[in-house]
């Protein structure tokens, strides 16, 4: 932080211009909510955070803040730059950290993005030989339901994304990994387990269990219910794969999950894998990066043992 404030007094009379600097003190006044915790956080002094602030608003023509009572609100010119700060702030950040190890003699992390939920039994066979072949790199893996694959790959939190639904957006390259087919999972006991497919009008009256993700993100509505305008009788939510599987073995309710994930399950519980109508439902497993980073040979690495699996 000593920095920060070095960098606003040397660039101090020279040729104003919108800086890194100027992006951080609106970030931090929109974390903390008011510029003398700001100032504190960023170890400057308020007076030298509102000059720097009021000299920008003088440039550009805008104000950037109102005062209501003893907190600050962004006007729409603040948040708009707010925005830019959240786009362009990590990656000068990410760039900065991966400098620091390259100094140190470090090669850092890499950070997995996961949206296929059932896919960490995937993920860890690939994570053995890839920390073995790669001792200096850590993995890091985040796989929360309200995980924003995308924003977090635009934004550096992640390296690598791994998900079945890829968006096709600049400056992301996807890779498809396996293909797999989604399947319904009941007990063996069920009345359609004698069946070699379902269709959706054969379970309007049963309990649909599921990951707790959106309705539109599940194969199992926007590929199968929502085409035939019907829907379960219940639709109940879960977070881990175990428990779903052992409520499914129990009778308690049916659920989709990959084929060869269930295929591993069916050693141990007494459950049975049914196709979704009699096409059934294929899907592909992709790993999408940036395509700046592709070339990364730690990255590329990883990508290699991926596709070898």
């Amino acid at each position: 932080m000593v920095l920060f404030q070095q960098y606003i007094n040397i660039t101090h009379g020279l040729q104003f211009m919108l800086e890194r600097h100027h992006l951080a003190i609106l970030r931090e006044i929109d974390r903390q909510g008011s510029l003398t915790a700001a100032a504190k956080s960023l170890f400057l002094t308020q007076s030298a955070l509102t000059h720097a602030i009021k000299k920008l608003e003088q440039h550009l023509g805008v104000v950037l803040w109102r005062k209501e009572g003893r907190r600050l609100r962004l006007t729409p010119a603040g948040l708009q730059l707010l925005a830019l700060s959240h786009r362009v702030l990590p990656q000068f950040e990410h760039a900065e950290q991966r400098l620091q190890e390259m100094a140190k003699g470090q090669r850092g992390s890499l950070r997995i993005g996961m949206e296929c939920h059932p896919c960490y039994q995937w993920l860890v066979k690939i994570v053995e030989p890839y920390l073995h072949e790669w001792p200096k790199i850590d993995v890091d893996v985040k796989q929360e339901f309200t995980f924003g694959g995308m924003a977090a790959l635009f934004a550096y939190d992640i390296d690598i994304l791994v998900t079945p639904d890829p968006l096709l957006k600049p400056g992301i390259v996807f890779q498809p990994v396996f293909d797999f087919e989604q399947v319904l999972v009941v007990a063996k006991s069920h009345p359609l387990a004698k069946r070699d497919y379902v269709t959706p009008e054969q379970l309007v009256d049963d309990v649909l269990i599921t990951y707790p993700v959106s309705v539109e993100r599940l194969d199992i509505f926007s590929q199968f219910f929502m085409p035939a305008q019907c829907s379960p009788k219940v639709h109940k939510t879960m977070e881990t794969t175990d428990m779903i599987l052992q409520m499914v073995a129990a009778g308690r309710g049916v659920t989709a999950l990959p084929g060869w994930l269930v295929a591993e399950y069916s050693a141990h519980l007494p459950i049975k894998a049914l196709r979704l109508n009699p096409e059934g439902v294929a899907k592909q497993i992709f790993l999408g990066v940036r395509e700046a980073d592709q070339d990364l040979d730690y990255l590329s690495g990883f990508l290699s043992l991926a596709l070898g699996q």
